[in-house]
């Protein structure tokens, strides 16, 4: 690309100025982002001006706005040092990444707590089997012994509930 003419270039850094004012106002194009590819889109001007460039001797120099990307780049970190975020994505992200975070405890206390129900549910189990277990051996014992004998039925009568009959 060829060398552009000082009023070009005064236009191209108005625009990028202009541009870069908007967007820092949380002004951002749709799908766009605070950054300095948005801003060469919106400025009307290459991306690659933002940056240094090689020389043929292998020497760097300065892109043509790449003052304006260092001004861009300050102004940003200044308006974020202040709590303000010219990117609401940014914001939308930390919070999502917030709300994660919050859900993934959340995750890990219903495991815990469902680790331990599943400990007392096993403990109860086994607790109920033993004492159907003991109140079956009582009952066999019972039923073995000689000395026991079973009551009469009355005509008409309903055992109690619980009783053998």
């Amino acid at each position: 690309m060829g060398r552009i003419s000082d009023s070009d270039r005064a236009r191209n850094e108005d625009a990028v100025r202009v541009a870069m004012d908007r967007m820092l106002r949380e002004e951002l194009p749709p799908g766009g982002k605070c950054d300095l590819k948005t801003l060469a889109l919106e400025s009307g001007v290459t991306r690659t001006g933002f940056y240094p460039k090689k020389n043929r001797d292998a020497t760097t120099r300065p892109g043509p706005y790449q003052h304006l990307a260092e001004e861009f780049e300050r102004r940003r970190a200044a308006l974020r040092d202040s709590g303000a975020v010219p990117d609401p994505r940014a914001t939308q992200i930390q919070r999502l990444k917030e709300a994660n975070a919050a859900l993934r405890t959340r995750l890990d206390q219903r495991d815990a707590e469902l680790e331990t129900l599943k400990e007392f549910e096993h403990r109860a189990v086994s607790r109920i089997s033993a004492q159907y277990l003991e109140i079956e051996r009582l009952r066999e014992a019972l039923s073995a012994q000689s000395n026991i004998r079973a009551l009469p039925r009355t005509p008409n009568a309903t055992a109690p509930y619980g009783s053998r009959s």
